[in-house]
């Protein structure tokens, strides 16, 4: 079933019964597979996220959903569906599973005399675990533009290579943006290839949809979800952004990438 089906636009996603069906080990907050009505789902109870030294308690999962409305204010579906319920372990995010295509890989680490090759940007050199140099690298592609461009915008302090779900079609979507919104500067990501390039022009106009939204609907949404302080320093990020017209280069004192990478 997809999002344009009638049991979506009929809202039995946000009323149906959420069966769990497994457990994301991997993740660091409780995070459970399941379905609503047959539809594959991902689910994260708030009373599931750990507490943070840098975040306030029990707030990602309505931070996930805010960059899911910015996502859409953006146009760009970069974010997969994500809205707040009831779940058998309370309320918490729920977002639309994606199948995401094993072949395909919008980052990697590859060898360090391979480089970056055709269609591929360069991050940075460093040495795997067995003392290897190698390279992170990342695709050149509108899509993955769009999703940095995004980043940059909600302040995206957790963008791993894994975090980005290549699809069969050439779509990328990004997930687990629970670290996003921060009043201060956080943004830790491996999309760093196009630093100092000038946006697009579609790219400027996706930055001017946010910030318009802001002043309207969105700003409103948004307010439901975040604190004040937050929505005036996502408001000026845009504005940051806008002004200067290209991606930035990294700051501050925190790493300018996550760990692990994937």
């Amino acid at each position: 079933m997809t999002p344009g089906s009638g049991e979506l636009q009929a809202g039995g996603l946000e009323r149906g019964e959420l069966e769990l069906t497994g457990r994301i080990t991997t993740a660091s907050n409780a995070t459970f597979l399941g379905s609503i009505g047959g539809v594959p789902v991902v689910y994260k109870p708030v009373a599931g996220e750990h507490p943070l030294w840098d975040f306030p308690d029990g707030t990602l999962a309505n931070r996930e959903v805010a960059a899911y409305r910015v996502s859409e204010a953006f146009g760009w579906k970069v974010v997969p569906r994500t809205w707040l319920r009831d779940g058998p372990m309370g309320p918490g995010m729920v977002q639309l599973w994606q199948d995401a295509d094993p072949e395909q890989d919008a980052v990697d680490l590859v060898p360090w005399e391979v480089g970056p090759g055709t269609g591929w940007r360069r991050v940075f050199d460093g040495r795997d675990e067995q003392d290897r140099a190698v390279t992170l690298v990342h695709e050149d592609s509108v899509a993955l533009r769009r999703m940095a461009v995004f980043d940059i915008v909600v302040n995206n302090a957790d963008r791993k290579g894994n975090h980005i779900l290549a699809m069969p079609d050439g779509h990328r979507h990004g997930v687990d943006h629970g670290l996003t919104f921060h009043v201060e500067h956080k943004l830790r990501t491996v999309l760093w290839g196009w630093l100092g390039d000038a946006l697009s022009a579609e790219e400027l106009d996706g930055v001017d949809r946010v910030r318009a939204g802001l002043d309207g609907d969105l700003g409103v949404t948004l307010g439901g979800l975040l604190d004040a302080d937050e929505l005036e320093a996502l408001a000026a990020r845009c504005d940051r952004l806008r002004a200067a017209g290209r991606f930035p280069a990294p700051r501050g004192q925190m790493p300018a990438v996550p760990w692990p990478l994937f």
